[in-house]
């Protein structure tokens, strides 16, 4: 049998071929390019075992990914930043007041829709409740948004956070987008998956429009950036510490020793200047490959569970499932805030590589493709080969435009340089074909593997 064609060869010949990829990257561009990838690649591949959750385990067509994701950077924000005490003693207590008003609004709304009888009357008693909440609550947000705000918007003009390791806001971030997916699955889960899909889109650009909006929560389009990235080192600390120089000093030795005065010292300040850069990303990774073994362990462990079995025969049968007294829609909540928890941890994750917290970076649109194109190319329902589609189509994604510039400049490389406009204009547009080649990479898979690169590995289900 063609070694090609062998599905069970196909994940080990898989990563072999990403390996290579980034190797070429070492050698061909620099080994902190590939490193800087290699971090991007297993954030992704986190992402896309959240979504390979949701979608190949249950079936959900969720498309409000990025909203998740967002929530996970909002929480390294809440963790790692040291709380405004000028801002807390200002607006802090009526912010508080307003948080303990809306719980309060919340749990009346439940009882008047449990007491009052269905109706006109309940929807009068309802909207009544609602009206009056707002300008209770509003009368405390108000005063409280406009004076923390206004306590050095430059570079604050917001609450802070704890002052703790970012490390914990991956633990935050799981818990915050599992909370919301709680609320939106408590509302949407019983739509039809078309309808989900809209919902949980529409939801998502909420979610990122109010943290644009709300700058006392995390500065809004003002950005925090300069994030404390504890416990990994800064390059600046490293640069400046003895032991660091020292370890560098020995590992280029012979290349040092050719060198003398001045300049042998400028030679070892750029080492530690590159080498420092290196060693935070390694640091990066190695956290990383811990949280994506484990994510990958126990996604692995619960497909393979009475629950993950009982998941695909409702994913492959819901009708079935239901008529032999399974309750498929407790089921798709489960499954739904365990992918949003797992997209949650990645957004906090990739808010601590980047050490900057931006929300107009969250393009629902475009990053929720690329995240969706990761676990279809991979491979949908197999935990592989999501892992692998978040490698690989990442990859693609960022050498796709360096490549299209150099394939570009070839082809117009016998055009006259500055008299020729067409080479001018398409080397210029030569970056927008990573969009092509991302629909290419798609068609090709869907043409040759429809089940993905590392397919879902097709069994009898009982429920």
């Amino acid at each position: 049998m063609n070694i090609l064609t062998n599905e069970d060869n196909r994940a080990p010949l898989a990563f072999a071929f990403m390996a290579i990829l980034l190797l070429g990257v070492g050698f061909g561009q620099s080994w902190s390019l590939m490193l800087a990838i290699l971090n991007l690649c297993l954030i992704s591949a986190v992402m896309a075992l959240g979504v390979n959750i949701q979608w190949g385990y249950a079936g959900l067509l969720n498309l409000g990914v990025m909203g998740f994701t967002s929530l996970g950077g909002l929480a390294a924000v809440l963790v790692s930043e040291a709380p405004i005490l000028e801002a807390w003693a200002v607006g802090g207590q009526g912010m508080v007041t307003s948080f303990v008003l809306v719980v309060i609004t919340i749990i009346l709304a439940i009882l008047v829709y449990r007491s009052v009888a269905p109706g006109k009357p309940r929807r009068i008693a309802m909207i009544l409740l609602f009206i009056g909440a707002y300008f209770v609550i509003n009368s405390f947000y108000g005063p409280a948004v406009h004076a923390i705000e206004g306590v050095n918007p430059a570079s604050q003009g917001f609450l802070g956070g704890m002052g703790l390791p970012i490390i914990f806001s991956w633990i935050l971030g799981g818990f915050l987008a599992a909370g919301v997916a709680w609320v939106i699955g408590k509302i949407t889960l019983g739509l039809r998956s078309d309808y989900l899909a809209i919902a949980t889109l529409g939801i998502s650009e909420i979610i990122i429009a109010v943290l644009k909006n709300e700058d006392w929560l995390a500065r809004g389009v003002k950005n925090v950036v300069g994030m404390d990235r504890r416990p990994v080192p800064v390059e600046l600390n490293l640069q400046n510490s003895p032991w660091f120089t020292d370890m560098i000093s020995n590992l280029f030795s012979d290349r040092l020793s050719v060198l003398t005065g001045t300049a042998q010292q400028k030679a070892l300040n750029e080492l530690i200047i590159q080498s420092s850069s290196i060693f935070v990303k390694l640091c990066f990774t190695g956290l990383f490959v811990v949280i994506l073994l484990v994510v990958l362990w126990l996604s692995i462990r619960a497909l393979n569970s009475p629950w993950g079995r009982m998941m695909r025969a409702i994913r492959d049968n819901e009708e079935a499932a239901n008529a032999m007294g399974k309750n498929v829609v407790k089921q798709h909540l489960q499954v739904f805030i365990l992918g949003s928890a797992v997209v949650g941890i990645a957004g906090a994750m990739l808010v601590t590589l980047d050490g900057q917290f931006t929300p107009t970076s969250y393009q629902p649109l475009r990053f929720t493709f690329l995240v969706w194109l990761m676990v279809i190319v991979g491979g949908s329902g197999n935990n592989l080969g999501a892992v692998f589609g978040g490698f690989f189509i990442w990859f693609m994604w960022i050498e796709a435009e360096p490549a299209s510039i150099a394939f570009m400049d070839l082809v117009t490389s016998g055009m006259a340089d500055g008299t020729s406009g067409l080479r001018e204009h398409l080397l210029k547009s030569a970056p927008h074909l990573r969009l092509a080649i991302m629909g290419l990479v798609l068609l090709l898979t869907m043409r040759f593997m429809p089940k993905g690169i590392i397919p879902e590995k097709t069994r009898l289900h009982s429920v």
